[in-house]
């Protein structure tokens, strides 16, 4: 059994209005990861991943380019003190 890692992140730069949170998600459940997505008011996206520690590693490495049109200026990593998220990806 594969030891399960959960993450929470915040991505800055020109990551709102370009489809970030769709693509977030997409690639999430490409990785079978667990978690959400969602804008935050300051313009950064957050993120909390959960699953197998090399598929988190997977997604934080393709968070810092994102789709096409984003522009990454940072992205902020920490380990999830709270309950991992149930099964599925969800925006919200």
């Amino acid at each position: 059994m594969s030891e399960i890692r959960t993450v929470a992140v915040i991505i800055r730069g020109r990551v709102q209005g370009v489809g970030y949170r769709m693509w977030t998600r997409d690639e999430a459940e490409r990785q079978g990861l667990a978690g959400h997505v969602r804008n935050r008011p300051d313009g950064s996206v957050e993120a909390v991943f959960s699953g197998p520690v090399d598929a988190v590693g997977r997604i934080l490495e393709a968070c810092r380019h994102g789709p096409p049109g984003a522009r990454v200026s940072e992205v902020v990593v920490s380990d999830h003190g709270g309950a991992p998220p149930q099964a599925g990806f969800a925006i919200r």
